[in-house]
């Protein structure tokens, strides 16, 4: 189900767009009438995506580079002509292993692309928002950002931070017309998941109340709400779609 002209004149920035939930979203919007830059590592696969969806624009770049990141935001913000929604959705699992076996390069990996990343993102794209008086901006988080999955402690503690950056940056915002919220998606099908050995993935769907992965969709379905004018009066807020694992 979607409408038709629910983001008509507005234009989209999606980090991780080549692939999995980022590529999802951006196939959304732009069916629902936006314009869209889609921002990857893969340049062969954020090729595609954007020949595929439809996209104004591509960078290929890695999230966890700053100048990078500066660079592509304003490229960007050139080629649509303004920005009015960002999807924050690059990220990597990392290793899976227990803390006092954690490889501290793989520690720093994790933490630079997933909570750097956004940081670095965010930081480069609002301004374009506030100077235009209007914004809509979701990072994607996690379920683990909220209660730590075991065997994953970069993952939970850069999904973590990501929650308290959404925080801290939906209240500077709050009077702006710049509304920030983070989704916290159980485990779902992606390609996200073959970065996983097949008994964390068994771990996980063992904690979701539903009996079942997610469905990329069900997010997108989230995502495209909070980042639509009708998302009015939330912001610095988080929003599951767990299957009923999270609790709080």
């Amino acid at each position: 189900m979607s409408a038709a002209d629910r983001f008509a004149g507005r234009a989209a920035i999606v980090t991780g767009g080549a692939s999995g939930l980022g590529k999802d979203v951006a196939r959304r919007i732009t069916a629902e009438g936006s314009t869209a830059a889609l921002w990857d590592l893969d340049a062969a696969a954020l090729a595609a995506a954007a020949a595929e969806i439809g996209a104004t624009h591509t960078v290929a770049l890695d999230i966890a580079d700053p100048d990078a990141v500066a660079r592509a935001a304003a490229q960007s913000a050139a080629a649509l002509g303004k920005v009015d929604i960002l999807v924050c959705s690059a990220g990597i699992t990392g290793p899976t292993t227990p803390v006092t076996d954690f490889p501290v390069d793989g520690w720093q990996r994790v933490i630079d692309i997933n909570l750097n990343g956004v940081f670095y993102t965010c930081r480069a794209v609002v301004p374009h928002m506030v100077a235009n008086g209007y914004g809509r901006v979701v990072n994607v988080a996690s379920v683990a950002g909220k209660e730590g999955n075991p065997n994953a402690s970069a993952y939970s503690a850069s999904k973590a931070g990501v929650l308290g950056l959404t925080k801290s940056l939906g209240k500077e915002l709050a009077q702006q017309n710049v509304l920030v919220s983070a989704v916290t998606p159980a485990t779902f099908v992606s390609p996200i998941l073959e970065q996983m050995p097949q008994s964390q993935i068994d771990y996980m769907l063992g904690k979701i109340p539903m009996g079942r992965l997610g469905e990329t969709h069900e997010t997108t379905a989230m995502v495209c709400f909070l980042v639509s004018e009708e998302c009015s009066f939330s912001t610095a807020a988080t929003f599951d779609t767990s299957g009923g694992r999270t609790t709080y």
